[in-house]
């Protein structure tokens, strides 16, 4: 991988960690916990809000999944070991980089 190339990645890398810190926020108020108010709501109603915290609990702890592999692609980029499997050690195809950039493996070990 070129200087160059591990700067585009890396710039790919933090606007997508820029975008998925966003979309956590503005969800935020979704995930907050259901109020059980009796008099504003009917029990169908509660049951949906629940049920749509629970979607957005979910959504939430794949964004800080993918924040995690983006961070840690972030590191291997300021090391210099960003572009190599983490299992052979073989460069990783720029293609497959474009389609992930989190990606940690080649795509014979993965």
């Amino acid at each position: 991988m070129t200087t160059i190339d591990s700067k585009d990645f890396a710039d790919e890398i933090r606007a997508e960690m820029c975008q998925l810190k966003a979309l956590s926020e503005t969800a935020k108020e979704s995930r907050a916990p259901v109020k059980l108010d009796q008099q504003s709501v009917g029990r169908l109603s509660r049951m949906d809000a629940m049920q749509q915290q629970s979607m957005e609990l979910a959504t939430e702890e794949r964004r800080q999944h993918r924040l995690a592999a983006l961070a840690a692609a972030l590191r291997r980029v300021k090391s210099g070991d960003y572009g190599y499997c983490l299992k052979c050690d073989d460069k990783i195809a720029a293609g497959r980089l474009a389609v992930d950039p989190a990606v940690t493996l080649c795509i014979d070990c993965a």
